[in-house]
């Protein structure tokens, strides 16, 4: 009996000794996630305070400003991939075609409104948000037999998805009289009747777009995807998204539904990636099927794993860098691309090098060290 008493107690012992070290390390984990979060609102608002400034100034060329709008809408769509490449773990190469649709949807909307809503800024809002829905009712309705397919199928059905959409959007033919909307898809185009306004044009695209889409607007769109995306990634689906991502069989026989969880993280990351569309459409006088195409997919998959999987701020960063670099190149001519492709190896290179990520650690460490110690401070 003295025995089983010793042995219950030692294991007693040991089961509060590991609960302490499970809540530590909770509570260390959640303090870094508050830090990074905190630090990802405040350098995004540092950073758009200094653009205005200097913008005030005139010390901002017209260049630089143009590549503001798109520039934000690019780095709405590294987060929204971000989400669901390195929150969920899934592989996706159509995300271009989430923004060819909210990019067209946006554009066909704010032409219907021309007239019923005249303040450019609030029918901005309005196609944003109708083609962020477009994109995410497409995307739950892709999903549906999608996700139930893992790594190299899905990627191969996702840029099959990219490439349908880039397709249709290239032979669609959208104008509207005053007999209503008119849509085809044949290659013999739309008649439409007198005073009639053609919307899409097939491989021409849409043409005669008010540009509607500010800095300002791009900014607010980034915030609402940090708030939506760093809460959904803290929250119990967050954490189950997490946990299907790390082993499925083992949130499987937990009880988690693995495929209602991947829907949740694709929808999601469709509907941002449709707002950042249209945001991105709406930034120029016409726009082309072509844009949407794989290498777009692709150069927003290089933000992602450059930025670091997972990493939001990181996302942010490399999007910024590598969409404004080569624009910032183009007098090099040739030696352009050669030259963004020197900086992809070398930024990967040290992205990936376990130095960096041990003096990362050790730094975010100290700092939520610093944190600590303050409320301690407060709390005394």
């Amino acid at each position: 009996l003295h025995k089983e008493y010793r042995r219950q107690r030692q294991m007693c012992i040991r089961d509060r000794f590991r609960r302490r070290y499970e809540v530590d390390v909770m509570k260390k984990r959640l303090t870094k996630d508050k830090i990074m979060g905190a630090s990802t609102y405040i350098l995004v608002t540092a950073a758009f305070l200094i653009l205005q400034l200097l913008m005030s100034q005139g010390k901002l060329s017209s260049t630089m400003k143009g590549f503001l709008v798109p520039a934000c809408a690019y780095i709405v769509l590294a987060i929204s991939l971000n989400l669901l490449v390195g929150i969920c773990g899934e592989l996706s190469l159509g995300h271009a075609g989430f923004m060819g649709i909210g990019a067209f949807t946006g554009v066909i909307v704010t032409a219907l409104l021309a007239t019923a809503v005249p303040n450019g800024i609030v029918r901005l809002v309005i196609a944003m948000v109708v083609g962020g829905v477009m994109a995410g009712a497409i995307g739950f309705l892709i999903g549906i037999p999608v996700l139930r397919l893992r790594g190299d199928y899905l990627a191969i059905v996702t840029l099959a998805f990219g490439e349908i959409m880039k397709n249709i959007f290239g032979n669609l033919y959208l104008g509207i009289d005053e007999t209503g909307l008119h849509a085809t898809m044949s290659s013999a185009g739309l008649t439409l009747g007198a005073g009639g306004q053609m919307i899409v044009s097939g491989p021409r695209g849409a043409t005669g777009i008010t540009k509607l889409s500010t800095f300002a607007v791009g900014f607010v769109l980034i915030l609402f995807t940090l708030f939506v995306v760093q809460n959904l990634i803290n929250s119990r689906e967050g954490r189950a998204i997490k946990a299907v991502r790390d082993n499925r069989i083992a949130a499987e026989s937990v009880g988690i539904n693995v495929t209602a969880f991947r829907m949740k993280a694709f929808v999601v990351s469709a509907f941002l990636a449709g707002m950042a569309g249209a945001l991105y459409a709406m930034n120029y006088g016409s726009i082309t099927a072509t844009k949407f195409n794989f290498n777009t997919s692709i150069n927003i998959l290089v933000f992602v794993v450059l930025g670091g999987m997972g990493n939001i701020l990181g996302s942010i960063i490399s999007a910024t860098v590598l969409y404004i670099l080569p624009e910032a190149m183009r007098g090099l001519q040739d030696y352009r691309m050669i030259l963004y492709a020197v900086v992809l190896i070398v930024v990967m290179l040290f992205t990936w090098s376990p130095k960096v990520k041990e003096a990362m650690s050790v730094v975010t460490d100290k700092i939520a060290g610093a944190f600590k110690k303050k409320e301690a401070g407060s709390n005394e």
